[in-house]
């Protein structure tokens, strides 16, 4: 009677328990040797599943760990280039005001200077270089804003000044700020500012006007450039924008609206 019990499908869980304790009490009963010995491969045979079934719930739960664990590495290295990004984007604008000022890219001059290199230099007199000026105000801008002079013969390697004018026509005060470049954009590199005042917020008050200074030099090594041997006129061209919160400024060297 046992014999077709073992060979039937697979049972559910409550008729093997109680198949299971049928075969415990045939054991303990006396039942023939060959249906003993059925009993007991049984036995042996349904003990292994149970085993098998806890390790894969182990297995399981264990990659489900491993797997929220690389999940979280993943969110915390996409969050963090995220907050990378967005920095990046912020402060791409300074620092590439401050690549262009440190190379003369764009046609910006060059922002500062070796006191010892203009104390030092030696001016190439027999190659004279013209440098107009210019001057414009951003649509926005209500303030009166022109150089002093039109034009100042300079030689490479002799310092020079130069002067602009701004004047607030408005009954209200204004605060203004700068930018500037140099063309042709090539000779930016060359053209080194001592005095600007450029990026720097100017107020002036209802009716006030004043005299912006800009002390300059050329370089001399402008004279050796390939580059520059046609050369023979810069000009230094600045506006004026209104300043205000979050007034985002053009990069030197490209246009504006």
């Amino acid at each position: 009677m046992l014999l077709p019990l073992l060979l039937r499908p697979p049972l559910c869980h409550a008729q093997a328990s109680g198949l299971f304790t049928g075969c415990v009490r045939m054991l303990h009963c006396g039942a023939p040797q060959g249906l003993r010995f059925q009993a007991e491969k049984f036995l042996q045979r349904r003990r292994p599943h149970r085993l098998h079934a806890r390790g894969r719930s182990r297995r399981s739960q264990n990659q489900e760990e491993e797997w929220r664990s690389r999940n979280k590495t993943v969110l915390t290295y996409i969050a963090a280039a995220g907050v990378g990004m967005i920095g990046l984007a912020y402060a791409a604008v300074p620092l590439y005001r401050l690549y262009c000022q440190a190379t003369g890219l764009g046609g910006t001059a060059v922002a500062g200077h070796d006191t010892e290199q203009v104390a030092t230099m030696t001016p190439v007199k027999e190659r004279v270089i013209k440098v107009t000026f210019n001057a414009d105000t951003h649509a926005s801008m209500q303030w009166n804003f022109r150089p002093q002079q039109t034009e100042i013969f300079v030689v490479p390697g002799e310092t020079a000044l130069a002067f602009y004018r701004a004047k607030n026509p408005t009954d209200k005060p204004i605060i203004g700020i700068s930018t500037y470049n140099v063309v042709p954009f090539d000779a930016g590199q060359y053209f080194n500012k001592i005095q600007c005042f450029c990026f720097e917020e100017q107020r002036l008050n209802p009716h006030e006007e004043v005299d912006m200074p800009v002390f300059f030099y050329i370089d001399p090594e402008f004279d050796s450039d390939p580059r520059m041997a046609r050369v023979d006129t810069i000009t230094l061209s600045y506006t004026f924008f209104e300043a205000k919160e979050g007034q985002k400024l053009p990069l030197p060297g490209y246009s504006y609206n």
